[in-house]
């Protein structure tokens, strides 16, 4: 590892620890011939994902795309940004498992609306309307129906405000 400060190409490491909920490894390295102390941080190299739009274009994954829908969905309901953004770690985590390396935005779209559904009702209704396009309120009102079956077969009520 080339010195910040000096560009002699020999460090040791001084301490190791695991970083980024242990997807990163943190080294606090020493150069060899100056004694300069800096922090490197290691992580796997993961492919690139492509989105295909529903156009047929290809963009790359892109956490933040979804993270501002669950806030634009989530506002003024009681998710935290923590919990959104738990969501999203958890939809990048289920797409990169495919191995595939293009997904498709309609996979994507129904896992964010699998671990929404669970987090907030409300939101997960704001989410659906945009990403599924409702074209009127008939399949509006059959996805609420859906919710209330659902509700009821696990034995609990859909709570109103």
């Amino acid at each position: 590892m080339q010195c910040p400060k000096c560009q002699y190409n020999g460090s040791r490491v001084v301490d190791s620890r695991p970083s980024d909920e242990n997807r990163a490894i943190r080294r606090r390295r020493e150069c060899e011939s100056c004694g300069f102390r800096f922090t490197t941080f290691e992580r796997i190299e993961a492919t690139p994902v492509l989105v295909i739009k529903k156009d047929g274009k290809r963009e790359e994954f892109n956490r933040e795309k979804i993270l501002r829908g669950l806030i634009r969905s989530a506002e003024k309901r009681p998710v935290s940004l923590e919990q959104m953004e738990n969501v999203v770690d958890k939809v990048e985590n289920r797409v990169r498992s495919l191995g595939e390396n293009e997904v498709p935005t309609s996979l994507i779209g129904e896992y964010v609306m699998e671990y929404l559904v669970d987090l907030d009702e409300i939101a997960y209704i704001r989410f659906a309307s945009v990403y599924r396009q409702f074209k009127d309120v008939s399949v509006f009102i059959e996805e609420m129906q859906e919710m209330v079956n659902k509700g009821q077969d696990e034995g609990t009520t859909m709570e109103t405000e």
